[in-house]
């Protein structure tokens, strides 16, 4: 096997697996049961697809899918964030309104 042989079967095993923990993720957003959980797949999305940027990348050698990855990666963190905050001031509400 050669090296460029053996570059092809580890980027399609690559793809693979991250199209696997790209479903997993996807079950886990759709299934819940808490917001935690929605919070933590949607995340594990955005890994995931940064992933498949970075395995097209090294496939093709196109660096352009670098930005948008980049790009996607700080959205992700900004998504995480607000949700993260949404969780937050709503738990505070539910315990100003329990306390009521």
């Amino acid at each position: 096997m050669t090296s460029a042989e053996f570059l092809d079967l580890s980027i399609y095993a690559s793809f693979i697996m991250v199209m696997l923990s790209l479903a997993i993720a996807f079950i886990r957003l759709a299934k819940g049961p808490t917001l935690a959980d929605r919070v933590v797949a949607l995340d594990m999305m955005t890994v995931s697809i940064i992933a498949v940027c970075g395995v097209v990348v090294v496939g093709t050698g196109v660096s352009a899918l670098l930005d948008v990855a980049l790009v996607l990666a700080l959205v992700g963190f900004l998504a995480t964030v607000a949700l993260a905050r949404y969780a937050e001031r709503r738990d505070a509400r539910n315990e100003e309104s329990d306390d009521d």
